[in-house]
């Protein structure tokens, strides 16, 4: 019988599980709940634990907590029941929530629903500029803006550079005439014929409503097309409108709607 391991990665070790998410990413939107971008994303924190699930050697899925909710993509064809099963001592009490893989018992959150939305390349004109060290910090202030309670620091943006993630991504910002930094996107790479993500996007709220998180947006579509990106995601609480409306503005169309899988009597 096939024999499944789950193994936990530091930052620093995380090539396998990003390579491997890499080739399980479609080409239209991500499948399961992690494109390469959500652990680069990740990869910010000091303490990322990633988990690689193999079998007999091979990469069958891969996962992190995010907050109480475990985030997981499978291959095409493993077993989620023994994915299930061996994740077990990761969803303790307080750990109710399951995105991207069925856990026997747990029921569908009904309160709570994510749309990913998709956009197609297409020629597009923006006002963004790439983030270097010299506009780090801007970028940062963006995004502490845009996030109220945000902890996001100049750390932790050079922790995600530094990181194995850090040839995945492509960052877009966009300015006032004036210069003030007033939008910001995170772009992220599957590969040459393989979708693109979002993540995360933020506009400072002094400076929505003149098109500046639009512009980061489409910077950030196009820096990800001009690397062979086929299409590019972004996923949204369905309950966040504002943000919704942003990405249809960019040309994104909803694609599905998901929802997480929850601890029986949660929902």
């Amino acid at each position: 019988m096939p024999s499944l391991t789950r193994h936990r990665l530091a930052p620093a070790d995380t090539g396998p599980a990003l390579r491997a998410l890499s080739g399980w990413t479609p080409a239209d939107t991500p499948g399961g709940s992690l494109h390469p971008g959500d652990v680069g994303w990740y990869l910010r924190l000091g303490d990322a634990a990633v988990h690689l699930w193999t079998e007999d050697g091979a990469p069958v899925a891969v996962g992190f907590l995010d907050g109480p909710v475990l985030r997981v993509t499978a291959a095409p064809g493993a077993d989620p029941g023994a994915l299930a099963a061996s994740a077990e001592d990761l969803l303790v009490p307080g750990n109710d929530w399951c995105d991207g893989l069925p856990v026997p018992g747990w029921e569908r959150e009904r309160e709570e629903s994510w749309l990913v939305l998709s956009w197609t390349p297409r020629p597009v004109t923006s006002r963004a500029g790439p983030v270097d060290e010299a506009a780090a910090a801007d970028r940062v202030r963006v995004h502490r803006s845009a996030f109220a309670g945000s902890s996001f620091g100049l750390g932790h943006w050079r922790a995600m550079k530094r990181s194995p993630a850090a040839d995945l991504a492509v960052e877009a910002l966009v300015r006032t005439p004036e210069g003030e930094p007033a939008a910001a996107a995170t772009g992220w790479f599957a590969g040459a014929g393989r979708c693109g993500l979002l993540e995360p996007v933020g506009t400072v709220p002094a400076h929505r409503g003149h098109g500046y998180g639009r512009d980061a947006v489409l910077g950030a579509c196009a820096a990800l097309v001009d690397r062979g990106a086929s299409a590019v995601a972004v996923l949204t609480p369905s309950s966040n409108e504002a943000a919704a409306a942003l990405y249809r503005s960019a040309g994104f169309t909803v694609v599905r709607e998901t929802r997480d899988w929850v601890r029986s009597g949660r929902t």
